[in-house]
């Protein structure tokens, strides 16, 4: 049972990575965060650890979602290799420090973290002039050099820190410099990708380094079993979303986007 929801839920990361770009982890995290700790209990090393193999296992992930959809949107295409290249090594450098970061926290202040950061992202998208709305005359305009400095460390950090890909950070970023939702979603898969690297990397390194006994079938923090099975379903969300790639309404595509937002801060709020 726990397995079949595991692929229901890899089916959905799938469908909202290729359609929302974010690459998986604002769905995997808080499933993950709620079976192993449910499986395990609160003494169980991999129960209190639950936070933890929760973000590593969505790292990993990642990789397979931000490598298949890439494709798709590269095909379809979606993805305008200029405006992003310059900010992926700078990203990069920012998951390493991330994943570094979330092994020396604690759970709690890794649930947290990961629900404030929710908080702050969907008022920033409803308060903040250039999310909801664009002109369709609006040409899109690069990057300045610190933002592409200053905010790919600050993607790649936080993203890996929190193992949601940073699309929440690049989705926006892009939106404002003047992109279509379906560009700026379809841009922020191979952005994700140098965070599912670095961070997956980094999550298996230092679990070795810091040794847990979270039991057989573990890399490190990442659940091989659950990355397996979520894997799977992904890639069937990811093939079965394609079709719909730019046929949502602009505005339909941001308000869905914040949405979906808002139905993962809840459920990291229940108890």
């Amino acid at each position: 049972m726990v397995y079949l929801l595991l692929a229901l839920f890899g089916g959905l990361s799938g469908v909202t990575t290729v359609l929302f770009g974010f690459g998986g982890g604002f769905v995997v995290v808080p499933l993950l965060y709620r079976v192993l700790g449910a499986a395990y209990g609160a003494h169980d090393p991999a129960g209190e650890a639950a936070m933890h193999i929760a973000v590593a296992t969505s790292t990993c992930v990642m990789v397979v979602n931000a490598l298949a959809a890439t494709r798709r949107h590269a095909r379809a295409g979606n993805i305008v290799w200029p405006a992003i290249r310059p900010l992926a090594a700078f990203i990069g450098v920012g998951a390493v420090l991330g994943a570094g970061a979330a092994v020396l926290a604690s759970a709690d202040f890794l649930r947290w973290a990961f629900v404030a950061y929710l908080g702050i992202t969907i008022l920033d998208c409803l308060l903040r002039q250039g999310f909801l709305s664009r002109q369709d005359t609006e040409a899109p305009r690069p990057l300045a050099p610190a933002q592409t400095v200053g905010g790919g460390l600050a993607i790649g950090l936080v993203a890996t820190f929190l193992g949601v890909g940073g699309s929440v950070m690049t989705v926006p970023l892009l939106r404002r410099r003047g992109f279509s939702m379906t560009r700026a979603t379809a841009m922020a898969n191979p952005l994700s990708l140098p965070v599912a690297l670095a961070g997956t990397a980094t999550y298996m390194a230092t679990a070795w380094w810091r040794p847990v006994a979270l039991g057989p079938w573990h890399a490190g923090y990442v659940d091989l079993f659950a990355f397996a099975v979520l894997a799977v379903g992904s890639l069937l969300g990811i093939r079965l979303a394609s079709r719909h790639i730019g046929r949502i309404p602009d505005q339909l595509h941001a308000r869905v986007y914040i949405g979906l937002l808002a139905a993962v801060l809840l459920s990291m709020l229940l108890p």
